[in-house]
């Protein structure tokens, strides 16, 4: 099963041409670590706001990009707050971090197709 859903995706090459999505994938797949490194340090330093504005930020580019999965886990995160999520233990970002490493590799490949 595609970790991308294509409809999305199309949608989004169709609209922007091929170079541009491309561009946005190569800049989603450079920044992306650091929110999800963000994600482990707000948990750490009790952050809520930044912890839910990287949440945020991966659930909208996740989102754009069809990695639809990905963004219904940083959707959880972002309306969960710190509490939660520090009760469900490490899984819940690990979860998220595994799911971000399946929509890169897929990504990679789309825009190399």
């Amino acid at each position: 099963m595609s970790v991308i859903d294509r409809n999305t995706f199309d949608a989004l090459r169709e609209t922007t041409g091929d170079d541009f999505v491309r561009e946005l994938v190569a800049t989603f797949l450079e920044e992306a670590p650091s929110m999800l490194a963000d994600l482990t340090d707000a948990l750490a330093k009790n952050e809520p706001d930044r912890f839910r504005r990287a949440a945020h930020s991966l659930k909208s580019n996740g989102n754009t990009f069809g990695a639809l999965a990905l963004g219904a886990l940083a959707k959880d995160l972002e309306l969960s707050g710190l509490a939660s999520v520090r009760e469900r233990g490490p899984q819940a970002l690990t979860a998220v971090a595994d799911e971000y490493a399946r929509a890169a590799a897929e990504l990679t490949a789309l825009t190399h197709e």
